[in-house]
């Protein structure tokens, strides 16, 4: 890296987290929101909203109705915030498999056969599979992201960014598929029948891509982690709470024996499980025979899985290696992960109230529209206007998370303008797939992006936003350019993108 970038990065970290805390900032999004809703109210766009066919309209979010609703539903706000329950309920597991030491030996014997130059990939080899298990991936990969770099002797904050950069900024990168492909496939068939009502997309019509992107994303994270990031974090000193932390140490005989009876464990309660989801009759399948499907009880049940897969095995292995005497233990080490969560429980009511907010005005549909507009009216060649996209996508998505709620906004305007340039629905998708991704880890609007802030200040306490938004930067640049570029070499080569897929129409 050279020296005018480092001073880069390191400016945006100042400036970043001499920011307010991140709580002040969301309810200054809030008061924002608010009041770009009253001032835009008074506008006629003149667009169509997609999801009703009604004419869209800014709702002013200081009109009395909207604030009475805001203040009677701000409690079920919180507390159906998707992202607190994923986190919490993983970390009752996870907390116990802490304490009892269960994480702390798995770690070393791991260590102990992976060279410290592969566990860079490794991390992130293991980010981008976590997909396929929704969301575990940022209560899961990414803490242990820092654990192994720190038991390792590396940076635990360049373990942390290569696991983000796995787990959301390759979030369409993915060697096994996931709930995300059927849904995005749903979203992009039924925009293509406005032009065509015959057209039939194969659920895994980017499986082929998606799946060679996964190569694309481990060599760029790996370049950039190693070569990069971590350089950059050389100087910088620890001084978080690093108690309890993995050391290299080589493990006893009642830590070992502790360690292959939870092994076993685990293995039993995995078998247990694809026992009893392997028949077609399966109660873990959902409405369409499948186990992956958007509904099935098995995708529903994830998080709660991580919960039993680690508290079993932490269990066993604290009887057996003597760090559990009594169900107090157990107790403890739950009580000490929630500890841990509050900060982010701050966060998040503040998050949550900032979104619904946002959801309601309907700004980020403008913003979609517009946007959509704007990229046809330029009338492109046909590779700079799949190019577009991902810009236009990655732009959004530093103010709409959700890749569903995202889509289904573009999808019916970009999908048929696309097919009426010769463009199929399936490249149109993986172009919204790309730009998707790599944004994710740089904007603080994405729900999981305070719990990694959360996650640094383990290590380091004055870790911020700004901390966060300069690691992902280089991730986030690299993936968007280079990832586009290959996406164009592929289109350009003719290779399949997927299952019955096609470049065009």
């Amino acid at each position: 890296m050279t020296t005018g970038n480092g001073r880069i990065l390191g400016a945006i970290e100042r400036i970043g987290n001499r920011l307010p805390d991140p709580t002040m900032l969301f309810v200054g999004l809030l008061f924002i929101t608010w009041l770009l809703s009253w001032g835009l109210s008074y506008i006629d766009f003149g667009l169509t909203d997609p999801r009703s066919g009604e004419p869209l309209r800014i709702v002013n979010q200081l009109a009395p109705t909207s604030l009475t609703a805001f203040f009677s539903s701000m409690v079920a706000t919180f507390a159906h915030f998707h992202p607190i329950g994923v986190v919490l309920v993983a970390m009752l597991g996870i907390g116990v498999a802490e304490h009892t030491g269960f994480i702390n030996s798995a770690l070393r014997a791991m260590m102990s056969v992976t060279g410290k130059a592969l566990l860079t990939p490794m991390i992130i080899l293991v980010g981008i599979v976590s997909h396929t298990a929704a969301d575990a991936g940022y209560v899961l990969v990414i803490p242990l992201g820092g654990v192994i770099f720190y038991a390792a002797g590396r940076h635990p904050l360049a373990g942390i960014a290569a696991a983000f950069a796995g787990v959301s900024g390759g979030f369409s990168a993915n060697f096994v598929p996931s709930a995300i492909d059927p849904m995005l496939q749903g979203i992009s068939q039924s925009a293509a029948q406005i032009l065509d009502p015959e057209v039939s997309l194969n659920p895994l019509n980017n499986f082929f891509f998606t799946a060679t992107s996964s190569l694309v994303i481990i060599g760029l994270g790996w370049f950039i982690t190693d070569r990069i990031v971590e350089p950059r974090l050389a100087g910088q000193a620890l001084d978080g709470d690093l108690e309890g932390l993995p050391s290299m140490d080589p493990l006893t005989d009642s830590e070992r024996s502790g360690l292959r009876s939870a092994l076993w464990s685990m293995g039993l309660c995995i078998a247990v499980l694809i026992a009893t989801a392997w028949p077609e009759g399966s109660a873990w399948r959902g409405a369409g025979g499948s186990l992956t499907e958007r509904g099935a009880p098995l995708m529903g049940s994830i998080v709660p899985l991580i919960f039993i897969f680690f508290l079993v095995p932490a269990l066993v292995y604290g009887v057996r290696a003597g760090t559990v005497s009594s169900s107090r233990d157990v107790i403890e080490g739950m009580t000490k992960a929630m500890n841990s969560m509050a900060y982010y429980l701050v966060i998040m009511f503040f998050i949550a109230q900032f979104l619904y907010s946002f959801a309601q005005s309907n700004i980020g549909i403008l913003l979609a529209l517009e946007g959509a507009a704007l990229l046809k009216a330029l009338a492109l060649p046909a590779g700079l206007t799949i190019t577009g996209v991902v810009l236009l996508t990655g732009l959004l998505n530093l103010f709409i998370g959700s890749a569903s709620a995202k889509w289904a906004l573009l999808a019916p305007i970009l999908v048929p303008m696309l097919m009426e340039l010769g463009i199929s629905p399936d490249l149109a998708q993986a172009a919204y797939r790309v730009g998707d991704s790599t944004t994710n880890i740089i904007t603080p609007l994405m729900p999981y992006f305070p719990l990694v802030v959360v996650y640094c200040q383990r290590y380091l306490k004055g870790a911020g936003i700004g901390t966060v938004t300069a690691l992902m930067l280089p991730y986030s640049i690299t993936f968007i350019i280079l990832w586009t570029a290959f996406l164009l070499a592929y289109w350009a080569l003719g290779l399949p993108l997927g299952l019955q897929s096609s470049y065009t129409y």
